[in-house]
């Protein structure tokens, strides 16, 4: 059986090839202000046998789904972050008010509804809790830090399986 830090370990690293590979294109690191229209977001890779871990914010899966919304310049983080979340990305420099209220419009916008918009937190951080059909729940979390702005996502077991 696979261990859960090796399974992330392998999800990061396929998520950077494909993201290498992939046709996005990228914001230029100067703007820090959100696009004014939602573009196409580059697609997550799934896994086809995705896990659940249980958080304290309640049961998550390992993954997102591939066509989750993703801020446009952002990439897989690889630092790991502090806590078991579905997926995390670092956005270079970027405003953490305006990457949360674009991502708040991309999931209205993938048939999500928006429960709160909280923020700023001291940490300068808003969060976006969601909730899709059923007991679906999302909770997105944008964090600014060392000049980055880390996008942390807990995608709930409720949720359908990525």
């Amino acid at each position: 059986m696979v261990t859960r830090s090796r399974r992330l370990v392998m999800t990061a690293s396929l998520m950077l090839v494909l993201g290498a590979c992939g046709s996005r294109a990228q914001s230029s690191p100067e703007s820090t202000a959100a696009p004014s229209a939602i573009a196409p977001s580059e697609s997550v890779a799934a896994s086809p046998d995705a896990g659940q871990t249980d958080t304290e914010w309640g049961r998550i899966w390992d993954t997102v789904p591939g066509d989750f919304p993703v801020f446009p310049g952002a990439a897989p983080a690889d630092d790991g972050g502090g806590e078991p979340v579905s997926a995390r990305f670092a956005v270079e420099g970027g405003d953490p008010e305006a990457i949360a209220t674009w991502l708040q419009d991309a999931l209205e916008q993938a048939m999500f509804s928006t429960l709160g918009l909280n923020g700023p937190g001291e940490d300068g951080g808003f969060a976006i809790d969601s909730t899709g059909d059923g007991e679906c729940r999302i909770q997105t979390s944008v964090t600014p830090l060392g000049g980055q702005t880390f996008v942390s996502i807990r995608y709930g077991a409720d949720c359908p399986a990525p």
